[in-house]
Parts: structure tokens; sequence; C-alpha cells
């Protein structure tokens, strides 16, 4: 199957011309979404502009509520042919806001106990703008629309709160890729790593497997100044926190997939003069291959016990975990670049290095052939080197992007659906 050149001329254009057509309305679906941002399994302010959208175009199918507040909607062509599914996050982080925007996020919420700030830092806004756009650029050309195109607008990709199911997962569990079955899913991400008129891609492994790890040293309290009368946790666990970078760095061969371990949180004691009696540590570890992923929960678990029961101290490690290893079909990629190449322009298109970041876009890919992809929001005159990257209170995503990410999963959704077509 090629891509190259499938969608006849004539329809292309109309394609290019209906995502400039809606640009300024996607910027304002955008720019409120942004203002108004909703944490995950809580997008009901969000669900239901883009249920109200959905339904105002004439679909024939639209789902709301699915795996908490996924909306899901169907538009059928005119014409015959297979089904393509088009994927979009909605949910903001937990993050207080520190651009100067007009629309800029004041919104707080109770977050797992605290409160928060909400922020959409990952580009999540823009992302269902853009499937909003696309959804009536493809619904406006219905009759020469060949096949189906499902709309999966999901919940809960940051991870639902504590205690809560959510996310793709969910969403596949409730029916999301059924009735119809789509052979294929395509997804994008708008990155600070690119900048804003740039399109990255990546066959197989792109984004890393996401697990987190907490690790409690159990001591035995003691006044601090007669540490001998006890078991210190907190000297154990940094002993167990120095001994976790020996994983990656010895332990782990990096020239066959990159891997990391973090420690991102330490908790411990009350006051300066008592040695407690235990030490919490909770991490990240991210991988880009099964085997290396198992092998790495093994290493972790038995460095941490091990140091632990060297310092008279116990251990207790639990590791959990999340997201897949995001990996884009060889085949449906190579067949979709001369696509993407179309819509990004000369030397716009660009091999990107792989994603220590995660995606729960993941959890569809394992169901059928899936495509990820980025999309620049940097400004031309900022290195993206130097951009705030996303999920910082500072990211800023330039608007322009939001047209090239209309128009790439337009002409995507076409080329493979007319790429299908029925024989004869």
């Amino acid at each position: 199957m090629s891509a190259r050149d499938v969608i006849p001329s004539s329809l292309a254009e109309q394609i290019d011309a209906a995502a400039r057509a809606v640009e300024a309305q996607v910027i304002a679906w955008r720019r409120d979404l942004h203002e108004y941002p909703e944490l995950g399994n809580r997008e009901f302010r969000t669900a239901g502009i883009v249920a109200a959208h959905l339904q105002k175009l004439g679909l024939d199918d639209v789902r709301t509520k699915v795996a908490h507040t996924g909306v899901v909607g169907v538009l059928k062509g005119a014409l015959p042919g297979p089904t393509v599914a088009l994927r979009a996050d909605m949910d903001a982080l937990p993050v207080t806001e520190q651009v100067d925007l007009p629309f800029a996020s004041k919104v707080r919420t109770q977050w797992n106990g605290e409160e928060v700030g909400v922020m959409h830092a990952c580009g999540h806004d823009c992302h269902v703008a853009i499937l909003m756009g696309v959804a009536q650029v493809l619904a406006g050309l219905r009759s020469q629309l060949r096949g189906t195109v499902k709309f999966i607008f999901q919940p809960a990709e940051e991870m639902p709160p504590a205690g809560e199911e959510g996310g793709a997962k969910l969403m596949i569990a409730e029916g999301a890729l059924e009735n119809p079955v789509p052979q294929a899913i395509f997804g994008l991400h708008v990155t600070s790593r690119l900048a804003v008129g740039m399109v990255g891609y990546r066959p197989g492994p792109t984004m890393a497997s996401s697990d987190r790890f907490s690790i409690t040293v159990h001591g035995k309290q003691t006044h601090g100044a007669a540490p001998w009368l006890g078991v210190d946790p907190i000297v154990t666990a940094a002993q167990v926190v120095l001994g976790l970078q020996t994983v990656i760095s010895r332990g782990t061969d990096i020239t066959r997939e990159p891997a990391v371990v973090t420690v991102g949180m330490i908790r411990g004691g009350v006051r300066e003069n008592i040695i407690p009696d235990s030490v919490e540590m909770r991490g990240t570890i991210r991988t880009f291959e099964e085997t290396m992923r198992d092998e790495i929960h093994e290493r972790v678990t038995t460095l941490a016990e091990s140091v632990s029961r060297g310092s008279r101290a116990g251990c207790t490690v639990c590791i959990e975990k999340n997201y897949p290893v995001t990996v884009n079909d060889p085949a449906l990629t190579e067949a979709m670049v001369p696509t993407l190449q179309r819509v990004a322009g000369p030397g716009k298109l660009e091999l990107v290095p792989k994603v220590t970041g995660a995606e729960d876009f993941s959890f569809f890919q394992r169901i059928i052939p899936g495509l990820f992809f980025f999309v620049g929001v940097t400004p031309k005159e900022i290195e993206p080197a130097k951009a705030y990257s996303n999920h910082s209170p500072s990211f800023f995503a330039h608007e322009d992007g939001l047209l090239i990410g209309v128009r790439s999963l337009a002409h995507l959704t076409c080329d493979f659906l007319e790429s299908r077509k029925p024989a004869g």
C-alpha cells in the first residue's frame, strides 16, 4: 500500500481550502479550552463542547460518557471503504500557568486531595481543537469521502485521579474501537521540540513505556543524637538512590535501546533531631523494549532490597506498569510518510529521535496499526532546544501549528481510505 498521490487533486485542494476556512474557528476553540482547562476524568465542559459540535455536524453516531467523559463520533462517507480512527486527548495538568496570555488559565481545583492550578501545559487543548476542525472538514466533504471515520476524544491521558480508571485503556474496554472496527488509527502531539511549520515522525518504537515505582525503606526510629540505637532509613535511602543510578549506567545495554530510572520524590522524617521509622521514594522507569523493561524492574527491586538489607533495614518495592511503548506500525508509517511530506512541504518533515516521554495512545496501537506524529509549535524566532518543554508552566504553543495539524489528519485520513478502496 502506498498513500503517495492517492487523493484526487481536486479533493486534496478541497481539504486544504476547508481547513483554511475553519482555521479561525479552530484557534477560537483552542483559546476557549485553554482558558477553561479540566483535569483527567473531569473534562465535563470540554466533552460537552465536543459532543455538541459533532452532533451539529450531523455525524451518524455520537457517544458520550465513554470512559467517564470521552466522546466517540462516527462519520460515514458516501462511498464504500474501510474505517480509520482519529484520536485527541482532552485533559489538562495540575500546573499553575505562568504564560502571559489574554486567555491564560486562572482555574484552580482539587487533585488527589490538594488544591492545584490547572493548565493545558501539554497542548491537549490544541489536539481537541484540531480534531474538531478535522471533523468539520471531513463532514463537509462527506459526499466524496470513502469509508468511515471514527473520532475519539479521550479523557485522562495524563493519568486519572488516584483510585480511578481512565484513559485509552478504559476507552478500549468500553468499545471505542468497536462498531465499526478501524483498520488504522492516527494521532498527533504538538511539541515545543520542533519549530512551528515542522512535522516530526518516527517508525517503530517512538515514545517510551512509563512505569512508576515506590520504595519504602523501613528503619528503627531513634534520637538523632544516638543513631546507633536505631536503624537510619534516611542514610539507607540515600544509598538506594545512588545505587539506582547504576541500574542504567552500569547494568543496561543502552546500545540496544535507551532507558531511564528517575527518583522524583523522597519523603521521611518530621524534625531535625529524630531519625524516622521509614523513608519513601517514588520515581519513574522509561524503556523502549519489553524484555529490557522487565530486566530493569528486577534490578531496581533487587538493588533496593539488597542495599537496605546491608544496612539492617527492611525494604518494600512496588512497581506499577502504566503505559506501553508507543510503537508506530512500520508499514503504515512508510505508507503515510508521503502524505506528511506533502502536507509539511519541502524540508519541513523531520525524522525525530526517540522520546522518553510516554503516551497512552500506545494502548490503541496494541489493538490496531497506528501512527503517532508530532507538530511543531515553537515560534520560529526561538530555538526549540531552548523553548519551554511540554508540561512546563511556561509552555507556549504558536497557533500557526493548528492549521498544519488539521491538514495532516485530514489528508492522512483520506489518503488511507483511498488507498484501501474496494477493488473494482
